[in-house]
């Protein structure tokens, strides 16, 4: 069976166009060998979707563990991580750290979300800051998504992004609301899957709903970091 094919069988049932979700669609069974399942896992891998998740979590993985090292050779041999975070709480209010977080999360999450996760762990209401971090990581993914959106309303900025993203922008036009998935729950900058989803103009609603995987990463992630610090 040919990509092309497949491609058609994909767009035929499970999707209207690539660029919303492949499966929340019309579930009517059509007559064919194989099942949509495998029509879907044979679609991903003739478009290298495994091959880019591969690829994301291996370039992914050496800067987190480098942070990682970073924090442990500090803690062991310069300053005791809990002390600096007791210092951030104890001189910078709440609001600053959190909004410093939302710009963060807002402009291709620069600053690495496990940080915060650290502080909200060493804070009073621990749960509490949690909740609203990934509440602004979610929030912060929507400003990217309306940028995506406004991006394309400028000539310069749509061509400029259109050349720096394009490689994101093609995935989210093969993979659609996988690719949000993936940046949601991985660590995968959430901003950028939000961005090129706001470009190709993914569908919003949506949008929404694929994103608040957002919350399970954070949750996840918080009961490992609370743990530790």
């Amino acid at each position: 069976m040919t990509l092309n094919v497949i491609k058609s069988i994909v767009r035929r049932y499970f999707c209207t166009d690539f660029k919303y979700p492949i499966f929340l669609m019309n579930t009517q069974t059509p007559t064919r060998k194989k099942t949509r399942l495998q029509l879907l896992h044979q679609y991903y891998s003739y478009t290298g979707f495994y091959s880019f998740l591969g690829d994301a979590l291996k370039k992914a993985l050496p800067p987190i563990l480098i942070v990682i090292g970073l924090l442990a050779a500090i803690h062991f041999f310069v300053l005791d991580i809990n002390e600096a975070l007791n210092y951030v709480i104890d001189n910078y209010s709440s609001f600053l750290i959190l909004t410093v977080f939302f710009l963060s999360e807002s402009i291709l999450g620069i600053i690495p979300p496990e940080l915060f996760i650290a502080w909200s762990g060493k804070t009073d209401a621990p749960i509490l800051y949690l909740s609203l971090i990934a509440g602004l990581s979610y929030a912060g993914g929507i400003v990217s998504y309306f940028t995506g959106r406004a991006a394309l309303k400028i000539p310069a900025v749509h061509n400029y992004l259109d050349v720096k993203m394009a490689k994101h922008i093609r995935n989210a036009r093969k993979w659609g609301g996988f690719l949000i998935v993936v940046g949601a729950l991985l660590p995968i900058p959430f901003a950028i899957s939000s961005l090129a989803a706001g470009m190709i103009r993914f569908k919003f609603s949506y949008y929404l709903l694929f994103g608040l995987l957002r919350f399970v990463r954070f949750a996840i992630y918080g009961a490992a970091i609370f743990s530790l610090v």
